[in-house]
């Protein structure tokens, strides 16, 4: 199947279902971390697929990879919160850790991403 848009890409796909996961974690958070831990990583989390499909409407490959980066930031930034939620308690362990195993499946996907989108490309015979 070709890639038509940033909807057809697997990482974007799995990025909404992490955020849609994020904002179900944070109303299991104590209130008082509505404007600390819960709004960072709502927003880290909803970053992703927003650079993702950002860098993909951009013009050039280049365009694309850098925002691709920011996306894989994004990713990173929230694995350290929610590994930082967990040592607090701040959330139900297992459904951190299973955000967590999502953030980090991502962030594979990303620097995958990135490194095709960095390589030369070949013209079609």
């Amino acid at each position: 199947m070709a890639i038509r848009s940033h909807r057809d890409l697997a990482v974007w796909q799995k990025g909404i279902d992490l955020a849609c996961g994020v904002y179900a974690l944070t109303r299991s958070m104590p209130k008082e971390e509505t404007y600390r831990l819960s709004g960072q990583i709502i927003r880290c989390s909803t970053s992703i697929s927003a650079n993702i499909a950002e860098g993909n409407a951009r013009g050039t490959r280049k365009d694309y990879a850098h925002f691709i980066s920011i996306a894989r930031g994004s990713a990173a930034e929230l694995e350290t919160f929610l590994v930082i939620i967990n040592r607090l308690a701040l959330a139900p362990r297992e459904q951190a850790e299973g955000l967590l195993r999502e953030t980090e499946e991502i962030g594979r996907m990303l620097t995958a991403l990135r490194s095709r989108l960095a390589a030369p490309s070949i013209p079609n015979p």
